[in-house]
C-alpha cells in the first residue's frame, strides 16, 4: 500500500529475529524491594524502516486481507485535519498500523482459533473521546486467510494527517523484562524518587532508562507519556489488560538500544555503554515516522473475560 513515506531497498522484508540487549546493570528488586512483583514481560517491537509483504508481521506493512471482508472505511463525521475544516462526506479508507503472527510474537496470547493480528485506523483526528485515530482490530486465522485473500492495493485515503501514517516497518520482536513507570502503585514514585536519584547519581544511569520502556510493543505496561488512563470493559467492568502500545519514541541510545545499533566507531561499544548512540548511517532507518502529537503513543486493551475479546484504545502526546 502506498504511503507518505519513502520505502528503503535495503531494509529486510522478514522480521530479524530478536535484537541483542545490553543486560539490566543491577538487580532491580534487591536494590528496590518495593517493586517485588511489580515485573512484567514485554515484547519490544524495534519497527525499522522497510517492505514487509502481507506475510511478515509490520508496522504500517500490507495486511493479509480477506477477500470477503469489504477494506474498512471511516465515515465518522467528527474525523477532521487540524486546522483545517472537518472532511466529509465522503468515507476515508483506513490505513494498516499492525499485523503480527503468533509465530514472530510468543509473548502475545491469541484468542482460540486465530493466529494473526491486525490493527487499522483513520489516518485523521477524531475529536471524541478517547481521541485521535478511530482504529479497528480483528484476530485472524493466517491460513484460512491467506486460502481467500484478496490481491491487488487496498484503497488509500483520498486525505490524512501525515503523524497518522506509518512508514512500512519490519518488526523484530525482542523479549525483556520490565518495571512500572507511570504505572507504579500509589505513592510509590514519590518514596522512591530521592532514591532513583541516588542511584542516577552513583552509578550515572537511573532507574527510569534502565528498567522502563517507552517505544512500540507488545504486553509489559503501556507506554504512557501522560498519567495512566486505563480503561474498564464496556461487558464486565473489570480493568483491560495492556495489549501492545504504538509509540512516537524509539531509543537511539541506552540500554535499549539494540547492541548491534550502535556506532561501531565508539570505544567500548561491544560492552554495554550507557550512553552510546546509533550508527548514524542506521539512525534513518528507525521507527514508524508518526508523531503521534507530541512524541505521544496509542495504546490497545483487551479484554479476555468477555467474548469476542473486546478492546478498546488510548492516545496521549
Amino acid at each position: 500500500m502506498p504511503s507518505g513515506h519513502p520505502q528503503q531497498d535495503t531494509a529486510q522484508a522478514r522480521p530479524t529475529g530478536p535484537r541483542p540487549l545490553a543486560p539490566i546493570p543491577f538487580d532491580v528488586e534487591a536494590v528496590f524491594p518495593e517493586l517485588t512483583g511489580t515485573a512484567r514481560e514485554v515484547t519490544l517491537l524495534y519497527p525499522r524502516a522497510g517492505r514487509p509483504g502481507p506475510g511478515d508481521s509490520s508496522i504500517g506493512g500490507p495486511l493479509l486481507w480477506p477477500a470477503d471482508d469489504p477494506w474498512p472505511m471511516c465515515a465518522e463525521p467528527d474525523h477532521y485535519k487540524p486546522l483545517s475544516a472537518p472532511v466529509g462526506p465522503e468515507p476515508v479508507a483506513m490505513v494498516p498500523v499492525v499485523q503480527l503472527y503468533a509465530r514472530d510474537v510468543p509473548g502475545l496470547v491469541f484468542p482460540a482459533g486465530t493466529d494473526l493480528l491486525q490493527i487499522l485506523w483513520c489516518p485523521l483526528v477524531h475529536e471524541t473521546a478517547p481521541y485521535a485515530a478511530d482504529p479497528r482490530l480483528h484476530w485472524r486465522s493466517a491460513a484460512s486467510t491467506a486460502a481467500g485473500a484478496t490481491v491487488g492495493e487496498p484503497p488509500y485515503p483520498h486525505t490524512a494527517e501525515e503523524e497518522f501514517l506509518p512508514r512500512p516497518c519490519t518488526v523484530s520482536p525482542t523479549p525483556a523484562v520490565e518495571y512500572p513507570n507511570w504505572d507504579m502503585p500509589e505513592g510509590l514514585g514519590e518514596l522512591l524518587d530521592a532514591r532513583f536519584e541516588a542511584l542516577r547519581e552513583e552509578r550515572g544511569f537511573g532507574f527510569h532508562d534502565v528498567a522502563t520502556t517507552q517505544q512500540s510493543k507488545v504486553g509489559g505496561y503501556p507506554g504512557w507519556t501522560q498519567p495512566p488512563a486505563w480503561p474498564d470493559c464496556a461487558g464486565c467492568g473489570t480493568r483491560m489488560e495492556h495489549l501492545l502500545s504504538v509509540t512516537a519514541t524509539e531509543p537511539e541510545s541506552g540500554r535499549w538500544l539494540p547492541l548491534d545499533d550502535r556506532y561501531p566507531g565508539r570505544e567500548g561499544a561491544a560492552t554495554p555503554s550507557w550512553k552510546a548512540e546509533a550508527d548514524p548511517a542506521a539512525l534513518d532507518g528507525f521507527g514508524h515516522g508518526m508523531e503521534l502529537g507530541d512524541f505521544g503513543g496509542t495504546y490497545f486493551f483487551v479484554c479476555r473475560g468477555c467474548p469476542d475479546t473486546p478492546y478498546a484504545h488510548r492516545y496521549d502526546c
